[in-house]
């Protein structure tokens, strides 16, 4: 009687012993993927203004958007892979500090030029820090709690992402552009001494850096990223932007290559030879670019040819940036029965669907009660969409390719939002400009007929996922060990893949 008394009484201490470093991780991860998911939307509704303070064409103002997503997306597994190598709490402090310092920097830019630099090293910092939120805080939760810790994590960024066009307008009209970054920096001076306190060290000590492979990758999409961007100002046919396309395409195919040969690559190529792997990874790239492109545009069409301030317009976007916090539980319900792929087709057609309204109806006079359709219609697809991607890209791959694949589509989602926006800004500028409000609506129409058109091919690229009695779960991967196994995972939080909490959880949990 008395041992088993004893043995209570030791499950007991232990299972409080947990609980405080536990609490503390899911806290401290949390707050941080909370920062850099509202990183990426926040700045849509502040666009007016910082081009109003600090001048700039519209290819700076993409380059504001584009900085950060894209130095986001291709370091974040080698930041991943950093932290294996080097200390996951050391790196996770590392990438804070960049984070908050940039973000300082950014609050601080007397000129655009100033500032697309602190958002590229936000999008440095952010690299380092977010694929190591989740391995963190897998390492420090039970196994029995962490579906619930996996939940509350993934619900929190997918709140940040819902908030951020909000938040964005508040503090722009409120107080001003510059608080959008001033937030993150107390947030970051709190969080790393506590993580520091709070927060366990682990490596894994046979991890590999694939330098050449982020080069090359790095080095490729800012060369197309770039020419598309200048395409407009500085002509298709001059000799910056002809230089751009060809070396960034020669780039990306040489880091495909390498992926190919080489025998541990931060995204080995054999993983696209499935099927099911490609149409979901095809259907999240195109997925981002119609979205993050429209977002772009119509975020600043709200104010500045709608007449909303940037509270309004915020507001007036959560029909859609908000949808999916309702609509995901109920597309991981149907995704269990009928499966993931016709969810997530079904999703993407009515994105496609709610975009191409938009460009159907919009006019420089269109009321809102006309735009309310369309932006409803988008948040549903999104919704049905986040849910399901992640457990069906989970059940194409074996498990010790989890990590990876996961990685490699989070990376593949930030890519296609830097595309988007450099796409349909292009065509926006070669179709109208901010001269007036019909010239800005002039651009922005056939530039949503480009992103509706690139989600419904998303939507085709969705239907080559195998059926639901082709697909076979994996098995866990072992938590704790790798951030290949959490790289993409937590990654993929800032950018939408929050609201996919409940994918995440079977997959991860």
């Amino acid at each position: 009687m008395n041992s088993t008394h004893e043995a209570h009484g030791a499950e007991g201490t232990r299972d409080a012993a947990l609980r405080g470093p536990a609490v503390w991780a899911l806290v401290l991860t949390s707050v941080a993927g909370f920062m850099a998911a509202l990183d990426n939307l926040v700045v849509t509704t502040a666009l007016p203004a910082i081009r109003k303070d600090l001048g700039g064409a519209l290819e700076d103002l993409e380059w504001t958007v584009n900085a950060y997503t894209l130095t986001f997306a291709v370091l974040l597994m080698f930041g991943a892979a950093l932290g294996d190598r080097f200390g996951r709490r050391r790196l996770f402090m590392a990438g804070l500090a960049v984070f908050t310092g940039a973000s300082a920097a950014a609050a601080l830019s007397p000129g655009i030029d100033e500032l697309i630099a602190a958002r590229a090293v936000q999008g440095v910092g952010a690299a380092i820090m977010m694929p190591l939120t989740l391995t963190l805080l897998t390492a420090a939760v039970p196994a029995a709690r962490r579906g619930m810790a996996l939940g509350i994590f993934s619900a929190v960024s997918g709140l940040a992402v819902a908030s951020g066009p909000l938040v964005g307008g508040t503090l722009t009209e409120h107080i001003s552009w510059q608080w959008i970054f001033w937030l993150n920096v107390p947030i970051g001076l709190a969080l790393i001494p506590l993580a520091r306190l709070k927060l366990a060290e682990s490596t894994a000590p046979n991890a590999r850096l694939d330098v050449p492979g982020t080069l090359l990758i790095s080095g490729g999409l800012f060369g197309i990223v770039y020419a598309l961007v200048n395409a407009n100002a500085d002509g298709w046919t001059s000799a910056s932007v002809l230089t751009g396309l060809i070396a960034g395409a020669a780039l990306v195919g040489a880091f495909v290559v390498h992926g190919f040969r080489n025998a541990n690559p931060m995204l080995p190529m054999r993983l696209f030879q499935n099927r099911g792997f490609l149409g979901i990874n095809m259907a999240s790239l195109l997925m981002y670019l119609g979205m993050f492109g429209s977002v772009f545009l119509l975020s600043q069409f709200l104010q500045g040819v709608a007449g909303y301030s940037p509270t309004q317009a915020g507001v007036r976007m959560l029909p859609w940036t908000a949808m999916p916090l309702v609509v995901a539980p109920i597309a991981g319900i149907l995704s269990d029965r009928i499966g993931g792929r016709p969810v997530v087709a079904t999703g993407l057609a009515l994105q496609a669907l709610g975009l191409g309204w938009f460009a159907m109806i919009l006019s420089a006079d269109v009321s809102y009660a006309a735009q309310l359709p369309a932006l409803i219609l988008s948040g549903i697809g999104m919704g049905l969409y986040f849910a399901p991607a992640s457990s069906i890209l989970m059940s194409t791959v074996s498990p010790a390719d989890q990590g990876k694949a996961s990685g490699a589509n989070n990376a593949l989602r930030e890519v296609g939002g830097a595309l988007g926006v450099a796409v349909l800004a292009s065509v926006f500028s070669a179709q109208g400009g901010y001269e007036s409000p019909q010239a800005f609506t002039d651009g922005t129409v056939p530039a949503l007929w480009i992103g509706a058109a690139g989600v419904a091919v998303a939507a085709a690229f969705a239907l080559m996922v195998p059926g639901k009695r082709s697909l076979t779960t994996p098995a866990p991967v072992a938590s704790g060990n790798t951030a290949a196994n959490t790289a993409g995972n937590a990654a993929g939080n800032g950018s939408g893949a929050g609201y996919a909490a409940s994918a995440k959880v079977s997959a991860t949990g």
